[in-house]
């Protein structure tokens, strides 16, 4: 066999080992990396390509290689499971370096840090005063944690006593112009029903590049051709202006009686009614 067949089927090989290998070992393994998976990642990748390209390098010895420094990994992540001091040896621990508003000097210093790198940090946080910072921990992937102080965070519903709708994740039921049946399934609509959404758009399945059902049961695309524009759902407002209409139209109704049991009856809808809508706005606000 010529030598450039011969490294082209090593390659090809030791690729689809080191693919199986990092399948084996996880997500973990190409995202958030302990010390042994780091250093693990980087033997296994040397060992590969020293056997690929190193003609008189027995293969099996390299696949030897791979499989004893991948179950260096894969053993400690199931002790690190039964011991958290083990854990704690091997993964690392987070380190504080903002408490109570103050900086821990000697904990940057111990973790190798400047300010200047933990004020790099902080801006990738979107903090740009450390003032406003009540607790940050480096943790052992080397991402800064930070909880602003109280008066510097964002408000939310709950902080403002608002009831909001809860919200399930989107189904896609288009791709690239084809209809997936098995969303569609799961939230309980059918092709024809689909069709009869996208005739209301006024566009085909052909055109809807990616095409989704949110929590409320709307859909919305996004067409291939980006000229073309398509309107957004319209039905929950529209419903939320009706109850709105016909309460005002109570409203007037009590007003325009000079019966006083038929001004009683529309004041006491109108109220119900009143009731009603301030419960679905948080729906159908859209």
């Amino acid at each position: 066999m010529p030598e450039w067949l011969d490294v082209a089927v090593r390659s090809f090989f030791f690729v689809i080992v080191l693919f199986l290998i990092t399948k084996l070992l996880g997500k973990k393994q190409i995202s958030e990396l302990s010390f042994f998976e780091y250093a693990t990642g980087i033997s296994i990748g040397n060992i590969g390509a020293e056997v690929a390209i190193g003609l008189e390098r027995n293969i099996v010895h390299g696949i030897i290689g791979i499989v004893i420094f991948a179950a260096i990994p894969f053993l400690s992540g199931l002790f690190s499971l039964k011991s958290k001091k083990f854990r704690d040896f091997v993964e690392g621990t987070g380190t504080v370096f903002i408490k109570d508003g103050k900086i821990m000097e000697d904990n940057l210093k111990k973790e190798r840090y400047t300010s200047d790198e933990l004020l790099q940090l902080l801006r990738k946080k979107d903090v740009y005063q450390v003032s406003d910072v009540e607790f940050a921990v480096l943790e052992a992937t080397g991402d800064l944690s930070v909880m602003l102080k109280k008066e510097n965070q964002p408000l939310t519903a709950k902080d403002l006593n608002l009831t909001v709708a809860s919200i399930k994740e989107p189904q896609t039921v288009i791709m690239d112009g084809v209809i997936m049946d098995e969303p569609l399934a799961t939230i309980g609509r059918s092709r024809a029903w689909l069709h009869t959404e996208l005739e209301k758009l006024g566009v085909t399945v052909e055109n809807v590049f990616l095409g989704q059902i949110n929590s409320f049961g709307e859909l919305t695309v996004d067409l291939f051709d980006d000229k073309l524009q398509v309107a957004s759902p319209q039905e929950r407002p529209l419903i939320l202006s009706t109850l709105k209409k016909c309460q005002a139209d109570l409203e007037l109704f009590t007003l325009g009686t000079e019966s006083k049991e038929a001004k009683q009856m529309y004041r006491i809808n109108s109220e119900k009614l009143q009731e009603a809508i301030e419960k679905v706005t948080p729906i159908l606000r859209g």
